[in-house]
């Protein structure tokens, strides 16, 4: 799409959701627009799926999505710079001056997963990044095209794993930004937490206090959970002091202010609760993966695709990013995010095969492409797959039967990949060659399942439009 068209996009996807002023928070993931709206019934999903460039729309808790694809990135610029929002964060900046403040919402687990899906979503480039770094390493020694002695091999490590060490001070951001409190208040704290002398106290195990209290000694790096933690109390503390504070003394009083209440609170109690809580998911995980083995793995790889209709799936970063840090391996949803990439590939192939139409045939071949090659499922799930419905049951089959086979092999992600397809393929390989080559069987197993189904089954093509 040309600038003109991003902005017809911007234009239209702006008058369809209640303008700018009806935004209390925007974001993108990998292929979505994300929207927490002040009047939610502004919203008009039916007009927006019309829009030329968007692939679906849908509510998830309380964000509105808007399913877009690759270029999502270029759309949300477009829309940012049309309502007049920054990048880093398209939030209107005019809401403090006009005393607005972020609409209340009751607690519940739409507001947990909403909240943490906010804090992740913008730091998975990241992730994927650092993720594929730290294969490549992986790879390049076992092939031995680098010594463990080269300065190349040194400097790919510290990107790698400065990727996931300084995790709390990249979360601290995105999470302030969710919470829409001080973007580097939240980073300071996650700076805090992995500060050099707090972590040589911590490995020591020397004792330490503040004002008396003492501070709970905690291993905060790699870690998620403490941080959106502190940053969401941290937001309440901030709104507070900026309510009280004379406007002549707020640039100096309230950031000393925030920083004094929320150290103790944030070393004391909210991070080591963070971490408690972290490690209780993964061991839980553990627990049930051991206990249930191949079909864990099985029911998580046919569940995916209606996690990524739903748009639930980015809610499993902390966890796949507390599995990585902790165990070094995660078993259960990276090889079912990649085998859904390529079983939706495959149900595409045997649409275009079997179609009658031109533009289903062309249509179901690109998606297939972007699946399979690109990694991203969205446009194929709602463009093509969804609306056609027999092809999503065999999606579904051909996973769990692609699911049994790595789940009784026991087939691991060594990397964080933010989508499947080819270019996920290498967070497969890990110490043992045949953990690839399993995963590759597996992902075998459910392209041929899922295309012999498609084709044999048919579908009902007046469907699509």
């Amino acid at each position: 799409m040309s600038k003109k068209n991003y902005d017809e996009l911007a234009d239209q996807v702006l008058a369809n959701i209640g303008g700018k002023d009806n935004i209390s928070y925007s974001t993108h993931c990998v292929t979505r627009l994300r929207f927490n709206l002040k009047d939610q019934s502004l919203a008009n999903e039916e007009e927006i799926e019309k829009i030329s460039g968007v692939i679906g729309a849908q509510w998830q808790g309380d964000q509105f999505q808007i399913v877009i694809g690759q270029t999502v990135g270029d759309a949300y610029k477009a829309i940012s710079e049309k309502a007049g929002f920054t990048q880093d964060n398209a939030q209107d900046d005019s809401q403090e001056e006009k005393g607005t403040t972020r609409s209340k919402k009751k607690f519940s687990l739409n507001a947990i997963l909403d909240g943490l899906a906010g804090s992740i979503a913008p730091v998975i480039p990241i992730l994927i990044g650092g993720g594929l770094i730290k294969v490549l390493v992986l790879l390049l020694t076992n092939m031995g095209l680098l010594s463990t002695e080269s300065a190349t091999l040194t400097i790919l490590n510290l990107v790698g794993n400065a990727a996931f060490y300084f995790l709390p001070v990249f979360v601290g951001a995105s999470a302030a930004r969710k919470f829409n409190t001080s973007a580097p208040l939240g980073m300071l704290f996650g700076a805090i937490l992995i500060d050099p002398t707090f972590v040589s106290k911590v490995a020591n195990n020397e004792a330490l206090s503040f004002i008396g209290i003492p501070v709970t000694l905690a291993s905060y790096g790699n870690t998620v959970f403490p941080i959106i933690m502190i940053v969401f109390i941290m937001s309440y503390v901030e709104r507070f002091f900026s309510r009280i504070s004379p406007t002549s003394l707020k640039a100096l009083f309230v950031p000393v202010a925030v920083i004094l209440v929320m150290t103790p609170i944030a070393l004391c109690i909210v991070g080591p609760l963070g971490v408690i809580v972290g490690d209780y998911i993964t061991t839980g995980i553990i627990f049930l993966y051991d206990k249930v083995g191949f079909l864990g793995v099985a029911i998580m790889a046919s569940l995916f695709p209606l996690l990524v209709l739903t748009g639930m799936h980015t809610t499993l970063a902390p966890y796949l990013v507390q599995m990585m840090a902790s165990v070094k391996y995660e078993p259960l949803v990276i090889i079912g995010s990649i085998i859904t990439n390529f079983s939706i590939g495959a149900a595409c192939i045997a649409i275009a095969l079997r179609a009658k139409g031109k533009t289903l045939k062309s249509t179901s071949a690109s998606c297939a492409v972007t699946s399979m090659a690109g990694g991203v499922s969205e446009p194929a799930l709602f463009g093509v797959v969804l609306k056609l419905r027999k092809p999503l049951y065999a999606v579904l089959i051909g996973n769990f039967i692609g699911g049994i086979y790595a789940g009784l092999t026991k087939v691991y992600a060594y990397a964080f990949v933010g989508s499947g397809g080819i270019f996920g393929i290498p967070a497969l390989a890990g110490p043992d060659a045949s953990n690839i080559i399993n995963g590759i069987i597996a992902i075998a197993l459910s392209i041929i399942s899922t295309f012999l189904i498609t084709l044999i089954w048919g579908f009902e093509e007046k469907k699509v439009g």
